[in-house]
């Protein structure tokens, strides 16, 4: 088996953003490569992390959130419409939370399998994975990750 370097890595991270953005339900393609390189990370990093969504605020957020070093992946995954819904990576679920957290990029409410690249992001320093209206500032669900 080929091992993947860094470029690699970064490239498997560029598309897992430009599947997210085309809202195209696709499999992860690089669970192979993120597996390989799982050895030359932090454990705390390395670890896969996951959580299932519970809407707050009165807004229905379901499906679940898997973080591993290589990204945030949704599964199972719907929201109420927003205008404006991205996810976030946070240590807590008000505005505060939000403000001091990673944005991951913008979600869709309603596809139901998305990958978000880490974008250098330290996954391990962040407790859950939060979808927020950025224009109307409400969080509309949360999954705490264990």
């Amino acid at each position: 088996m080929r091992k993947i370097g860094f470029a690699g890595v970064a490239l498997i991270a560029v598309s897992f953003a430009l599947t997210a953005c085309s809202g195209s339900d696709s499999k992860d393609s690089s669970s192979k490569a993120a597996a390989s390189m799982s050895a030359s990370q932090p454990a705390a990093r390395a670890a896969d992390r996951t959580g299932m969504f519970a809407g707050l605020n009165g807004k229905k957020v379901v499906g679940s959130a898997q973080v591993s070093g290589s990204g945030v992946m949704l599964s199972g995954f719907s929201s109420d419409e927003g205008p404006d819904l991205h996810v976030y990576l946070t240590n807590g679920t008000d505005e505060a939370a939000v403000s001091a957290g990673k944005q991951l990029g913008a979600v869709k409410y309603d596809a139901k399998s998305q990958t978000f690249a880490l974008n250098g992001a330290d996954a391990s320093a962040y407790s859950t994975v939060v979808i927020h209206c950025d224009k109307a500032k409400a969080v509309f669900g949360a999954a705490k990750l264990s």
